[in-house]
C-alpha cells in the first residue's frame, strides 16, 4: 500500500492519528483551565507514566486546549544539564513582551519585565549564562537573591499579576520534569503554592516518569495538595484496537481481527509500539485487509527499528555495571522486582547494589513503584536486554 498515505506516526511526541483512551485526563485538564480562568482554586497537573505512553502528545494537546481557552502558553522540555531558571526565562520574556504589546499595557507588565530582569541578573551571577537583551532597569530587591526557591515564586507572582492585569491567563507546560533538581522542583512547587494562595491565573501542567509524585513529596510535603498526578498507562485492548483500526479504515483499509489481537499481544497496548507495528504493517501489506501473516512478517522489522532507536539510545548511556544490573532484572522477567532478588541473581549483597540503583534512577531507567521494588521506565526493555546481552 502507498507509504505516503500511511496514517501511523511512530516518533517522539508525534501525534497519533487517533487519540484514544485519554478522555478522563483531557477532561480533567479542561476543568483545570476553566476554573483557574474564573479564579477558582484547582490542582495543577503532572502527568506520569513510562516512556512511550504518550505523555508528550497529551501535553501538546493540553496546550492546544489552553490556547482555545484564550490562555497564553509556554511549552518547555527540561534537560539534565540546563537549570530551571535558564529554561524558563526566555519563554517568560516572550510572554511579557506579548502582554506589553497589548493596547493599554499597564504598570504590572512593566514591573513583570523589571522583576524578570532582576531574575536574569541573579542567574548570570550564579550560572554564568543567559543574556536575553532586556533593556530595562531591574526591580531591586525582587527575585534577585540567586536562590531559586526565593526568586522563582516572586517572579511567577509578578508574571501572574501582569497576566491578571491584562485579563488573560497563562499555562506553563513542562515535559521531563524529573530532570529538575530537588531544589528546583521545590521552587516550582513553592511558586505554584503562592500563586494559588493569591488566585493568580497561572496553571502548571507537567509530565514525567512515575518517580515524580515521590520526588515532589520528598521536596515539599504539601505537593499532593497542590498537584494531581494522573497516570498515563498502556491502552486497554479495545482502545488499542481502536487506535489501529479507525485510522486505517479512514483510508479504506481493514485489519483482520486476528492481526489486531496479535499486535495488542506484542505491544501490551503501549501507544508508541502500536504506532510502530501499525506503520510497518501498512508498508508491508500489498492490499486490504492487513492479515495476521502481515503482522508476523512485519514484527522482525519493528523489533530491529526499536532496538536501533527507541531502546539503543538509552542502552548506550549505561555504564558496564548498570548494564549488568539491568540484565539481571531482565533475567527475572518484566518486573517489578525486589532488589534482594536482583542481588541474589548477581550473587552479591543487596547493599552493594545501592550506588548503581541510585544512578539508574537518576538516569530515568528504573523507578520504584512500591517500597523495596524496582521496575523499568521503558516498556518491554527486559526483552531488549535479553536480545542485546544473550545468556
Amino acid at each position: 500500500m502507498d507509504p505516503i498515505a500511511n496514517p501511523f506516526s511512530p516518533g517522539a511526541g508525534a501525534p497519533p492519528p487517533e487519540l484514544v483512551g485519554r478522555d478522563q485526563i483531557l477532561s480533567q485538564a479542561q476543568i483545570l483551565l476553566g476554573r483557574v480562568k474564573q479564579k477558582r482554586p484547582e490542582k495543577s497537573m503532572v502527568l506520569t507514566g513510562l516512556r512511550g505512553v504518550g505523555k508528550t502528545v497529551l501535553l501538546n494537546e493540553i496546550e492546544r486546549m489552553a490556547r482555545q481557552n484564550d490562555y497564553r502558553t509556554i511549552l518547555l522540555e527540561a534537560h539534565e544539564d540546563k537549570p530551571l531558571g535558564v529554561l524558563l526565562a526566555p519563554g517568560l520574556r516572550n510572554l511579557l513582551y506579548e502582554l506589553n504589546r497589548v493596547a493599554g499595557a499597564g504598570e504590572q507588565v512593566k514591573r513583570g519585565l523589571a522583576v524578570l530582569r532582576s531574575f536574569i541578573g541573579a542567574i548570570k551571577v550564579s550560572v554564568g549564562e543567559l543574556t536575553l537583551g532586556l533593556d530595562i532597569e531591574p526591580a531591586r530587591g525582587s527575585a534577585d537573591t540567586g536562590d531559586i526557591e526565593i526568586d522563582l515564586p516572586n517572579l511567577l507572582v509578578a508574571i501572574g499579576e501582569a497576566a491578571e492585569d491584562r485579563k488573560t491567563a497563562v499555562a506553563l507546560l513542562i515535559d521531563e520534569v524529573q530532570y529538575f533538581s530537588s531544589k528546583e522542583l521545590g521552587a516550582l512547587i513553592m511558586a505554584m503554592h503562592k500563586l494559588q494562595q493569591r488566585q493568580l491565573p497561572i496553571v502548571l501542567v507537567g509530565a514525567g516518569l512515575p518517580i515524580l509524585p515521590g520526588l515532589a513529596g520528598d521536596s515539599k510535603s504539601y505537593a499532593e495538595r497542590l498537584f494531581a498526578f494522573p497516570e498515563v498507562g498502556a491502552l486497554s485492548e479495545s482502545d488499542a484496537i481502536k487506535a489501529l483500526a479507525e485510522p486505517a479504515l479512514a483510508k479504506g483499509v481493514r485489519f483482520e481481527p486476528a492481526a489486531l489481537s496479535e499486535i495488542y499481544r506484542l505491544t501490551k497496548g503501549y501507544p508508541y509500539f502500536l504506532q510502530e507495528w501499525g506503520y510497518q504493517c501498512w508498508n508491508l501489506a500489498e492490499q486490504s485487509p492487513i492479515t495476521l501473516e502481515t503482522v508476523q512478517a512485519a514484527t522482525a522489522k519493528v523489533i530491529s527499528n526499536l532496538d536501533q532507536n527507541f531502546f539503543r539510545v538509552r542502552f548506550d548511556r549505561l555504564t558496564p555495571s548498570e548494564k549488568v544490573f539491568l540484565r539481571a532484572m531482565a533475567k527475572l522477567g518484566p518486573g517489578p522486582h525486589r532488589v534482594g532478588d536482583i542481588a541474589e541473581t548477581l550473587k552479591v549483597k543487596t547493599t552493594s547494589l545501592s550506588p548503581v540503583r541510585a544512578k539508574l534512577i537518576k538516569k530515568g531507567m528504573i523507578y520504584s513503584p512500591t517500597y523495596g521494588e524496582i521496575a523499568y521506565t521503558v516498556p518491554l526493555f527486559d526483552q531488549f536486554m535479553r536480545r542485546v546481552i544473550p545468556d
